[in-house]
């Protein structure tokens, strides 16, 4: 992973980062994806110690702090740190394939948005598995290919960060499902499987009258079946052996 390009990235980022996230928008897309991703969170972490690989400005991670022990992230970017960290969190730099952290120092380690952004998948999953106590949960999540958002982002334009850059500028792998057990380190269990966006066809049909709250039950309804296999984000929840 080429960590200055990635970095500067989200320095870039940063800036503009949360003008379609809450507090800014408290009803649309993004938060209903926020919203599915800290239930999953909260099933495995209430009163937990958390880590948060990827934390950016620290939205996800702020609502870990209300139901968690504790709640720490990681980031490469110092412009994502900086908001985070007005925000009072426990956040360090560090990269998802680095961790500063000694081994089997959380009971739920997890990353969302973020291992897409990974060449070294399996080093990720290793070193996110290390710091994870044993008997402890890794939530891990993918772009999913076979899904929607799958199909928008192979044949539709790269979305803009900025005015000047667009989501093609880093690396972004799709990993279906069924690909992911072979990149996990020997020391896990697959234990679970949840999906975020799963039947939201865009971004925008959220605003849609009707259809948008139709489609937020439907997400919350599904998100811990088996339609899960299409999510446009797969989550693995995988649970570190005790021995």
């Amino acid at each position: 992973m080429d960590l200055p390009r990635v970095r500067a990235y989200y320095d870039e980022f940063a800036a503009g980062y949360e003008a379609k996230r809450r507090p800014n928008d408290p009803s649309g897309y993004h938060a209903l994806i926020d919203d599915l991703e800290v239930n999953i969170v909260e099933r495995y972490g209430r009163g937990k110690d958390i880590l948060e690989c990827g934390c950016g400005t620290g939205l996800l991670l702020e609502r870990f702090a209300k139901f968690g022990k504790s709640a720490k992230g990681i980031d490469l970017s110092d412009g994502m740190l900086a908001l985070a960290k007005e925000r009072g969190l426990d956040v360090t730099q560090g990269s998802v394939t680095d961790l500063p952290f000694a081994d089997e120092s959380f009971d739920v380690t997890c990353s969302f948005k973020v291992l897409a952004h990974v060449e070294d998948i399996g080093k990720a999953l290793a070193e996110m598995t290390r710091v994870t106590r044993r008997g402890g949960i890794v939530l891990a999540e993918f772009y999913n290919p076979w899904s929607f958002r799958g199909a928008l982002k192979a044949f539709g334009p790269a979305g803009k960060i900025s005015a000047a850059t667009k989501e093609s500028a880093v690396f972004t792998r799709f990993d279906a499902p069924w690909q992911i057990p072979l990149s996990l380190p020997p020391s896990v269990d697959w234990e679970d499987s949840y999906g975020v966006r799963i039947v939201t066809p865009f971004a925008g049909a959220v605003r849609v009258p009707v259809l948008g709250k139709l489609l937020a039950s439907a997400e919350h309804a599904l998100s811990a079946t088996k339609a899960a296999y299409f999510a446009g984000f797969f989550v693995a929840a995988l649970r570190r052996r005790e021995g």
